[in-house]
């Protein structure tokens, strides 16, 4: 009896440790919702000025307007060994979050890489390296070199509002972005030259591309690549 006993307290004490150590499982769910849009309607969103050499539509469009096929493109024309092109306001980088965004940095990749110059300034009809005031031009690629990095605030566009019908809201200095004017480019334009973007102030800033083709360039009918444009946020103190 003594031996059962012992034998029962034993087998409670370890009913109750392996009540005591059991695994807790539980399931719960929460409702999410996000948008995909037109990258003319985008929280950060791409602006078109400059028209391009070729076809005098803007250089920043949306070939296929098609929904599933809506990417903004950049074509800069044609132009031969030792010449030196700038779209001044080859498009504008437009803020909508209710915060300020920072522009990090900026790289570019492709097979003629090395011949483009970015630059991020405040008047669209004037070249960067031209601007009166060094703070209203910041130089962020040169020679398809990064001259930033992750760590860096190349530039901060100010707080949006969540607009997309203006850049930098619709009060006095708020600029209409309506859509191309025979909407062959799918995409929002601004041809503005009375308000200047704002390092910090104003929520969108002008990108100028530079193309500096070497005397000894090999002929390329077709270059291609791609422009990473980095952003940071934070939303706390």
């Amino acid at each position: 009896m003594r031996i059962d006993r012992r034998l029962t307290f034993i087998g409670v004490m370890l009913i109750v440790l392996s009540m005591t150590m059991a695994t807790q499982y539980a399931t719960t769910k929460v409702p999410y919702t996000f948008g995909i849009v037109h990258p003319s309607n985008a929280d950060i969103r791409f602006v078109a000025s400059d028209n391009c050499s070729d076809d005098n539509l803007p250089v920043l469009r949306v070939s296929n307007n098609a929904s599933g096929s809506q990417f903004v493109e950049i074509k800069l024309g044609d132009w031969f060994p030792n010449s030196v092109k700038n779209y001044t306001a080859a498009f504008a980088i437009v803020n909508e979050e209710q915060f300020p965004v920072n522009i990090t940095h900026v790289n570019v990749s492709g097979d003629a890489s090395t011949y483009i110059d970015i630059w991020l300034h405040t008047n669209r009809t004037i070249e960067a390296a031209l601007e009166a005031d060094a703070a209203d031009y910041e130089k962020v690629v040169s020679a398809g070199v990064s001259q930033h990095t992750s760590n860096s605030v190349a530039w901060v566009l100010a707080e949006g509002d969540g607009n997309v019908a203006y850049m930098n809201g619709t009060g006095e200095y708020g600029i209409y972005t309506d859509w191309d004017p025979d909407d062959s480019a799918h995409i929002r334009y601004n041809g503005s030259t009375n308000i200047w973007a704002k390092n910090q102030t104003r929520d969108w800033v002008w990108v100028q591309i530079t193309l500096n083709i070497p005397s000894g360039a090999s002929a390329n009918s077709a270059a291609t690549g791609q422009i990473w444009f980095h952003f940071e946020a934070s939303t706390h103190d």
